[in-house]
């Protein structure tokens, strides 16, 4: 079990970027959350076993169709042990 925070930028918010990256990390049984920030970047944590981290980042490069990833940042993180792989709607710090 490994945890990675995951910043993506480029074309990636109102391109249905959270509600696919869900949708991946459910098939691949990774667990965390997705968000979109202030500066129009995605905010992924994801936990998992690293050979599906690994292919989970990979779709993080191309996201959905509508998406135009520019960069992905990748950083390692302590583990959370998050149940389920949630979508967060809005940004509370805002």
């Amino acid at each position: 079990m490994k945890h990675i925070n995951i910043k993506v930028t480029g074309k990636v918010q109102g391109v249905f970027f959270r509600a696919s990256t869900k949708a991946v990390a459910d098939q691949m049984g990774i667990k965390g959350l997705v968000r979109n920030e202030k500066d129009g970047s995605v905010y992924i944590e994801a936990e998992g076993a690293a050979t599906f981290l690994d292919m989970f980042v990979e779709w993080c490069k191309e996201g959905p169709d509508k998406s135009v990833v520019e960069n992905v940042e990748l950083s390692d993180g302590e583990l959370k042990n998050y149940r389920n792989f949630e979508v967060v709607k809005k940004n509370l710090l805002w």
